[in-house]
């Protein structure tokens, strides 16, 4: 059961909340797993590798992700006062959103079902200590 106001209750779930820049993407019209391939090659990178590894990867999701992570890297400057060359990449996933589904016609009357992954990715950095 709660206990205490509306008011008490949001400030204790305020204080639990993570504090580290991050930046999220919803509904990039990309697999997880094609997303996960890039993610994982920048995960516990400082930020200038991680940059210099989007950068040159062929994939499609790598020029979503650069463009997550230079936003990542804005909000770290910008709302907490961090500077770009201490930051690296905490956490970085990408969870599954919704699939469209679409039909495509195939020979004698058969129609074979073709589904557009999308998925919601997020980036999380920090400080090196």
């Amino acid at each position: 059961m709660a206990k205490g106001s509306r008011s008490q209750i949001k400030r204790e779930r305020n204080a639990q909340k993570d504090t580290r820049p991050s930046a999220k993407l919803s509904y990039a019209h990309v697999s997880v797993q094609k997303a996960c391939f890039v993610l994982d090659a920048i995960r516990g990178k400082d930020v200038e590798t991680a940059l210099g590894i989007v950068a040159y990867n062929p994939r499609y999701a790598s020029t979503l992700i650069e463009k997550l992570l230079k936003s990542a890297i804005a909000n770290a400057e910008n709302n907490n006062g961090m500077h770009a060359e201490n930051l690296y990449v905490a956490a970085c996933y990408a969870d599954k959103g919704p699939t469209m589904k679409r039909i495509r016609p195939r020979a004698q009357g058969r129609a074979y079902r073709i589904e557009k992954r999308m998925s919601h990715i997020t980036i999380v950095l920090d400080e090196k200590k």
